[in-house]
């Protein structure tokens, strides 16, 4: 290959909240999937982890964008300068020719034609030559090591920012799968909502993602119970500052309706799965990846509601960006790769 040196390879997570690029076997981009542009020439002023410091602190002249909705792009150009701008981010060096980039971008299980479209017009716009798309579970599978392409049944949720993909896995394709979108998204602006009418408090995105970070379960018998987060905010009649203390419990019962709708996913997933592979996943267990796989309590509540054991993957939170990276390296031969 005398011209491999100017092929790029890069795995792209394209997250409806982070965006995790691996490069050469290394995490080179983890950033939140926003960007920052100026309204009067449509420029990109800030991507990643300096957009979201501007986030929901703007002036007129300057927004800032969350390209992705849903785990799907809802705004195509933002989405397209994002992937841009974090390519810039890795590719510092002046060179007089751009690399070939060759990517593989991963995308959730239940995406229409257009959505799928959307993601590889994006990463075809920002530079990829050679584009593959892998759906999320199956990627998920592979970063916590699970063997795809075995005759065996294995399944995975995986609980992203925008949305919660469910799949069983066996012999390298999908058998059962859904994909809802009740994730991470839902469970911040229903801490935000709670605490409007709970508290009366205002809050922002940002506040509300660290009480889930920091106190969020999805139980509220927890083994080790986090102290109370103290929030600070407008009163919502008086707009005068006010704080207020909330507790770890308080954050379960507001995320209760949510966790419900998973388990009910997770449910249906198994009615939709063939005898033998069922008992592969009972023997085995189901494999929990991404950030919300981190809610605390929620493996034993789940184990607890549907009698299976439920095992939280190593870093659950890269566990997707793990395995598009896995999936980088064999392109030729994987057959579950989308070209």
């Amino acid at each position: 290959m005398a011209l491999s040196f100017w092929t790029q390879e890069l795995a792209i997570d394209l997250g409806t909240a982070n965006t995790v690029i691996f490069m050469n076997d290394k995490i080179v981009i983890d950033e939140p999937s926003i960007i920052a542009i100026d309204r009067n020439t449509g420029k990109p002023l800030a991507v990643g982890v300096a957009a979201k410091k501007m986030h929901e602190k703007t002036n007129p002249n300057i927004k800032t964008i969350r390209p992705l909705r849903d785990g799907v792009i809802a705004d195509f150009n933002a989405s397209e300068l994002m992937i841009r701008e974090f390519i810039k981010l890795i590719n510092t060096k002046k060179r007089l020719f751009a690399p070939n980039l060759k990517m593989v971008v991963c995308i959730p299980s239940g995406s229409t034609e257009v959505e799928i479209r959307a993601v590889r017009d994006s990463s075809e716009h920002a530079g990829g030559r050679d584009v593959y798309l892998i759906f999320e579970p199956m990627a998920a599978a592979l970063g916590i090591g699970l063997d795809v392409e075995a005759p065996t049944g294995n399944m995975v949720v995986d609980i992203g920012g925008g949305t919660t993909e469910i799949a069983v896995i066996s012999l390298g394709g999908i058998v059962a799968d859904q994909s809802i979108r009740v994730a991470g998204d839902v469970f911040t602006s229903e801490i935000q909502q709670y605490m409007r009418q709970q508290h009366n408090i205002r809050i922002g995105e940002v506040t509300s993602e660290d009480i889930k970070i920091k106190i969020g379960a999805a139980t509220s018998d927890l083994d080790v119970m986090p102290e109370p987060y103290t929030v600070q905010g407008p009163n919502l009649m008086t707009a005068h500052p006010v704080e207020a203390m909330v507790t770890s419990p308080e954050i379960a019962h507001c995320l209760d309706k949510s966790i419900v709708k998973i388990e009910a996913a997770i449910l249906q997933v198994l009615e939709n799965t063939p005898p033998e592979l069922y008992t592969d996943i009972v023997k085995k267990g189901i494999f929990l990846t991404g950030g919300g796989a981190l809610l605390r309590g929620l493996d034993q509540r789940l184990s607890k509601k549907i009698n299976i054991p439920f095992h939280v993957s190593e870093d659950p939170l890269r566990a997707v960006a793990r395995g598009t990276c896995i999936a980088l390296k064999n392109a030729s031969s994987y057959n579950f790769l989308m070209r």
